[in-house]
């Protein structure tokens, strides 16, 4: 083409690209729209200091990462970009002038040559549709806008500007979009480390981002060439670029655990965030999460070889609400790391007995003093004999309220439930929380005083810290605001939206807190010295569920409530691993964290006193008769305070052993009416003075075995004191077995009549 001919075709080029600049002024961004409206693919789960704990990948179409500045970019990685894709970028207006003039019209362009096309052009490609790059060759109406988007964008925007925007538009490999997300994903490194033969890899990319690696590597090798020629210094080997190339694209660099930062908080991070380039700020210590997450991970490799490979802590700030610590699992050490023990539901162990023995306070069925039995024990039920058994097999005869929760005995919680009767304990641990429990207490029956019920983590660190609270329950939050709530079902349920509550009063929840802090009332289980005797105020509880498959330790402070669960997510039996030795060393390392401070961390030390009695509560000193327990100042209720305790009292429980609640008791036609009569049991002491009352016949003084002549229909039996105050009660039925059934009776007894259960 003869130099005039061109000459014409440039100026009508010039005019055609102003032209389009001017339309083109009010389409395109600034540089602030573009840098605000960038958005990564992950979102961010921030400490309470606004320190990053989490990245959660949301959206999977692209992989973003937030927007990196120009300063924080490799210079090396800018050469190599610049000698690639525009050596003139610092020396054009948009549009180079000299490349134009010296290309072939068609070549100028033909979308398969990029040589004329301009980072600002390419800029403005990139800024069409969304940012979503066109695919296919351009026509030349297309070219010329970009074109003339170069000429405003160079008016508008300031150099470093273009190149900052276009180093986080650019797709480079595969699903990674931007610098930071190329870099990371394929060298596993952040863009200011990138060196120069990575640089030049990263710059290949660009012009054709599917080759294959050996294709990059060639354009690489002729990148370098070029970077070395400009800087005057000799070209650096291109042995082994083939071989790096195939490495990075591969994922290897990427394997290298190269995050950050370190994923602290997964569990937490899946439930709380949900759009993409979110950054959430969480109520967790940023700190606090390490160090929780290391001394899990710690001490579960010292069980390891106990089948121990799962846990989860959470750690509550009492005054507010606040989550400070979320650890869902041992992470690498356990097979089912996606399992979030806070919110899993599991068997509780011994750790409801504060709840139960709390109710026993406020309903004045107890006082701490109060002498209850460690003896076998089998109570009568409608599914057949309940046998509880302590942990060690062992028994110690009359203990007190206070010796038998501090020391988690089984026994005497049993014949406390007996008392109080499961639904009303079931009513009572659905006022601390434990909003999952939709049965009703017959349900779960007198194995409930034992933690036979399934509990989270979550809602049994809340209920001990309304015990902190003086029995006052309230919600939790993880984010400042406390708007958002991480879940609602299963093992959330009503942790985050129930409204504020009294649970129990605060003069129960004093004694009970009272008696958990008491390292003379569990010495008996646990000696004087064990990781719960702690050199300040605390108040704990551990419990180990059945066959071992489940260990807690949760307790608090004046300040923070902690908990912890060891165990297995697969719910397999753990090998001589108890509460004790479980949780307990966990709970413990967090407790001293908290409260002796850390100076690596900056975290202050807190003091922990115990804290004062409420109004409504008496202190005396008080001795056993006969001779058993040491002497001691106790804690009562007012109005119930004394100042001997015997064993022969009404404070020694007693119960109903048979007929059993629930009972169905049959008449077998075969034997004579008169000789079916049912015998009326207790087990345990009865007081002087009781008395049976059957439905609303006369009441006859107590008397072990006393018969009753049955009748069909359906029966209330009554147990009174001296006072004609309710003990006890039971229903059972009694239905009239047809003649046709006798014959069917395998246990015919011509002395009483026959029992079945439903």
């Amino acid at each position: 083409m003869p130099s005039a001919q061109r000459l014409a075709l440039s100026g009508l080029a010039v005019f055609l690209l102003l032209v389009c600049a001017t339309g083109l002024a009010r389409a395109l961004p600034t540089f602030a729209e573009v840098k605000n409206a960038h958005t990564s693919s992950d979102a961010w789960l921030l400490a309470r200091d606004e320190r990053p704990l989490h990245r959660l990948r949301i959206d999977f179409q692209k992989r973003r990462f937030p927007w990196t500045r120009i300063e924080d970019v490799s210079p090396a990685l800018l050469r190599a970009l610049l000698v690639s894709e525009d050596r003139n970028f610092y020396a054009h207006d948009g549009v180079d002038w000299g490349a134009v003039a010296s290309s072939a019209w068609r070549n100028v362009w033909n979308s398969k040559t990029r040589g004329a096309s301009t980072l600002s052009m390419q800029l403005v490609g990139l800024l069409e549709e969304e940012g979503q790059r066109r695919e296919g060759r351009r026509s030349m109406p297309q070219k010329l806008g970009q074109a003339g988007g170069a000429l405003w964008l160079e008016r508008h925007w300031q150099k470093d500007q273009i190149l900052e925007a276009y180093l986080n538009l650019v797709s480079f490999r595969g699903e990674l979009v931007g610098v930071a997300a190329m870099s990371h994903g394929l060298f596993g490194k952040w863009p200011d480390g990138l060196d120069e033969r990575e640089s030049a890899l990263a710059a290949a990319l660009l012009r054709a981002p599917s080759a294959n690696p050996g294709v990059v590597a060639n354009r690489a090798c002729a990148v370098l060439q070029d970077m070395a020629e400009l800087s005057g210094r000799p070209a650096q080997s291109c042995e082994g670029l083939d071989a790096l190339a195939r490495f990075s694209f591969s994922g290897g660099m990427k394997s290298k655990g190269q995050d950050i930062p370190s994923q602290q908080a997964p569990h937490l991070a899946q439930k709380l965030l949900s759009r993409a380039g979110e950054r959430l700020k969480s109520t967790l210590d940023a700190d606090l999460q390490d160090f929780a997450n290391t001394a899990l991970r710690r001490h579960l490799r010292e069980l390891s070889q106990q089948n121990a490979e799962d846990g989860a802590v959470l750690v509550l700030d009492n005054r507010n609400g606040d989550i400070l610590a979320w650890v869902g699992s041992s992470g690498v050490l356990s097979e089912a790391s996606e399992v979030d023990g806070v919110v899993a539901l599991r068997q509780a162990g011994s750790t409801l007995k504060p709840f139960l023995y709390g109710l026993a306070l406020e309903q004045r069925a107890l006082t701490a003093a109060s002498l209850v039995e460690d003896s076998p024990l089998a109570v009568s039920t409608s599914n057949g004999l309940y046998v509880p058994q302590n942990y060690t097999s062992q028994y110690r005869g009359w203990v007190s309220a206070r010796m038998a929760l501090g020391g988690s005995l089984n026994i005497p919680a049993v014949r406390t439930l007996v008392r109080l009767e499961p639904d009303a304990f079931h009513r009572r641990l659905r006022q601390f929380g434990f909003a999952n429990l939709t049965e009703s207490g017959d349900y779960y029956g007198y194995s409930l005083a034992l933690g036979s019920a399934d509990v989270s983590l979550l809602m049994l660190a809340n209920a001990y810290r309304a015990l902190a609270n003086g029995g006052r329950w309230t919600p939790l939050r993880a984010v400042p605001e406390g708007t958002r709530i991480p879940c609602s079902s299963g093992g959330c349920a009503g942790v985050f939206d129930n409204s504020p509550h009294p649970a129990a009063t605060p003069q129960a929840s004093f004694i009970v807190s009272d008696i958990l802090a008491d390292r003379a009332a569990r010495a008996g289980t646990f000696g004087l010295e064990s990781w719960l005797a702690t050199p300040y105020w605390s108040a704990v509880k551990t419990g180990t569920s059945k066959d071992m498959r489940d260990n807690w330790c949760v307790g608090y402070s004046r300040r923070y409530t902690v908990a912890v669960w060891v165990g297995n997510a697969a719910g397999e039996a753990m090998h001589d691993v108890s509460g004790i030795s479980g949780a307990a060393p966990v709970w413990r390392a967090l407790m001293d964290w908290l409260h002796r401070g850390d100076e690596k961390s900056g975290h202050p030390r807190v003091a922990s006193a115990p804290p004062a009695a409420p109004p409504g509560l008496v202190r005396r000193s008080i001795r056993f008769e006969p001779s058993g327990e040491p002497r001691r100042t106790e804690w009562f209720l007012a109005g119930t305070e004394m100042s001997v305790i015997q064993r022969a009292t009404p404070t020694a429980l007693a119960h109903i052993a048979y007929p059993g609640q629930g009972s169905i008791i049959a008449l077998d036609p075969d034997i004579p009416p008169e000789r079916q009569r049912i015998t009326l049991q207790l087990s345990g002491q009865p007081g002087a003075g009781w008395r049976w009352q059957m439905d609303h016949s006369t009441q006859k003084p107590f008397k072990q075995g006393q018969y009753w002549l049955p009748s069909p229909g359906k029966h209330v039996l009554k147990l009174l004191d001296e006072h004609q105050k309710l003990i006890e009660s039971v229903e059972f039925e009694v239905r009239a077995l047809p003649a046709s059934q006798a014959g069917k009776n395998p246990r015919k007894n011509p002395d009483s009549a026959r029992t079945k259960s439903n």
